[in-house]
């Protein structure tokens, strides 16, 4: 998860400027150019993994009848979209309502950029002490910052602080990936696929309702309201996988 934090620091703010300065052919070109070096790099420098002897597909699709699987994807689903409410309209938010240049939007963008790097080192440590109370913590961090950017997006100094820990809200990543793969039992691979598959469908989920927010006359910084709102569902998703979850334990134990 390291590089998608670390593509907010480089790549997003160098193709919004790209974007910016040469025009979107210009930008969605350069996209293509980096992907072609990324597979040239992982075809060189990649090694071969041999085949697992013991994998099986069946297996892997059992394991999918596990609901606490279902549960911590719909968590992960629906509590980070909040992330991409805002994200989603974060340049003409920081233009028309908080007053940057729309040339120093890529600089913002990097700094939220460093406040995700920040919290997917902070989201593996505080996992690895906790894992349940981490993404409980980090759900309330992120109701909580994204609640903050709607009432400091007219302060530039403010938005920035604010940004900067919306990025931080990242850690929940880690935490939910190492949620999932203590729930997915032999369905391991196919659920951190799923994974990635859930933080697709949040950024879906995010833009969209962001976006009836601002057409629905509610301004820009009303994405942050938006985010909030999904955060607490997040807690909510979390709270019913920790409860079906100790259920099955009562159950299983021996009377």
């Amino acid at each position: 998860m390291a590089g998608l934090a670390a593509a907010n620091v480089i790549g997003v703010p160098a193709a919004t400027w790209i974007g910016q300065t040469f025009g979107w052919r210009a930008a969605f070109g350069s996209l293509a150019v980096a992907g072609i070096a990324t597979m040239l790099l992982f075809w060189l420098y990649v090694p071969s993994v041999p085949r697992d002897p013991n994998a099986s597909p069946r297996a892997e699709l059992s394991g999918l009848k596990r609901p606490l699987i279902w549960l911590t994807l719909a968590t992960a689903s629906i509590g980070f979209g909040g992330m991409f409410a805002v994200y989603s309209y974060i340049t003409p938010t920081l233009t028309e309502m908080t007053g940057f240049s729309i040339n120093q939007v890529p600089m913002v963008l990097a700094l939220w950029g460093i406040g995700m790097i920040a919290g997917n080192l902070v989201g593996g440590w505080l996992a690895d002490r906790g894992l349940i109370r981490a993404i409980f913590a980090i759900m309330v961090w992120n109701v909580i910052f994204l609640t903050l950017f709607s009432l400091f997006a007219p302060s530039k100094v403010g938005t920035l602080a604010v940004l900067f820990l919306v990025g931080c809200g990242f850690a929940l990543v880690p935490a939910l990936q190492v949620r999932l793969m203590n729930v997915a039992g032999h369905a391991q691979t196919l659920a951190a696929a799923l994974n990635h598959s859930a933080f697709n469908i949040s950024n879906a989920m995010g833009a969209s309702l962001g976006g009836m927010s601002i057409a629905m006359g509610l301004g820009w910084a009303s994405t942050g309201w938006v985010g909030a709102l999904l955060a607490l569902l997040g807690i909510v998703a979390m709270v019913i996988s920790v409860m079906v979850e100790r259920a099955a334990r009562t159950t299983s134990q021996p009377r």
